[in-house]
């Protein structure tokens, strides 16, 4: 017979969580776009209120254009800019810090209506209220992010402050995620026996820790270095790899040894995926098997464009289906974790 918690679903609260993963994924995707096209540091001040609203007026545009003259990435890398240049930059940012705005409402008004009508289990509201505190939180670590490049005759901003900013995207787009299968799933128990058990969170953590190493090649533009595969330089390892002192600081500020660590990790997924899917091969469920299958397909994929894209030197459409795959290969292994510890039979 079938094991289940008491816990009840509710079908209204799982379109909704499943609304809120289709709004990270389109912002997590919005960011990405602003950020290749250079719009991240259009809009100079954080206004969370009366900031919803675009300039209104040409004197409003002009007001905002002389802002944005004033920061040192228009001198570096706009000096020619007019303001039909500048109206489209802005609306990239404006359009990002919107659908942010929306995304809190769209979570706040239901949470509030849920517990209200007492739609969230008891043992569990304290999740639906910590992935709100997140979701808060992460619009301030936006603007703390946004800030860093508005300084210091920065013409970006901070690599390390953009790599928490996605990495909190993801931290939320995970919680939903789980969140959401456990409520369709009727919230079911962890499956104790299973031998992938152990396996498949070391594989989920990678992809993670692969995604935060992609916005620090992001962040210092070092995919525009070393376009060739699959060596780098002439060499497996580049000869500046440790160019810098002290030697860690290299692992986040030099380009040849991130993206050369980019491309390690991105081996050690795949080979790290090949070894859950040969455990998997013999696995009773076959809801293990197919998460497992399609997981290591994704992350092959992924590969390939990557390799693609850095030999084409990042262009716009692959930079962004990058950044769309790596979503797609996260929500793979947050199955492959799930069908291997949750009881879903």
């Amino acid at each position: 017979m079938p094991s289940h918690s008491p816990l009840k679903s509710s079908r209204a609260v799982s379109i909704w969580l499943f609304i809120m993963i289709i709004m990270v994924v389109s912002i997590v995707l919005l960011g990405g776009a602003t950020r290749l096209t250079n719009s991240g540091l259009s809009i100079t001040e954080w206004k969370p209120i009366t900031g919803a609203l675009p300039p209104l007026s040409e004197a409003a545009w002009i007001s905002e254009f002389n802002k944005y003259k004033q920061i040192p990435e228009f001198s570096a890398e706009h000096p020619d800019m007019d303001l039909a240049g500048f109206e489209f930059i802005y609306f990239m940012e404006w359009s990002h810090r919107q659908l942010g705005r929306l995304i809190g409402l769209a979570y706040f008004l239901p949470l509030v209506w849920f517990l209200w009508q007492r739609k969230l289990p008891s043992g569990k509201r304290v999740r639906f209220i910590a992935i709100l505190l997140m979701i808060g939180l992460q619009g301030a670590i936006g603007w703390w992010m946004v800030a860093s490049g508005l300084v210091h005759d920065r013409v970006d901003v901070s690599q390390y402050r953009l790599a928490v900013h996605l990495g909190v995207a993801f931290m939320i787009l995970a919680l939903l995620y789980w969140t959401w299968q456990d409520n369709r799933q009727n919230w079911p128990e962890k499956n104790y026996g299973s031998k992938l058990r152990k396996l498949t969170p070391v594989l989920f953590f990678l992809v993670f820790l692969q995604i935060l190493t992609g916005a620090l090649v992001a962040g210092t533009h070092a995919g525009l270095t070393y376009n060739t595969w699959p060596l780098m330089d002439g060499g497996l390892v580049p000869g500046g790899y440790l160019a810098q002192s002290p030697a860690w600081i290299n692992m986040f500020e030099n380009v040849a040894s991130i993206q050369f660590n980019h491309r390690m990790l991105g081996y050690a997924v795949f080979l790290m995926a090949i070894l859950v899917w040969r455990k998997a091969v013999s696995h009773k469920e076959i809801a293990v098997r197919k998460a497992v299958s399609w997981l290591l397909l994704a992350i092959l994929a992924q590969i390939v464009l990557g390799i693609v894209t850095l030999l084409t030197v990042v262009p716009l459409h692959l930079a962004l289906t990058h950044q769309a795959g790596a979503i797609a290969v996260f929500l793979l292994a947050a199955w492959t974790v799930r069908t291997a510890r949750v009881r879903t039979y």
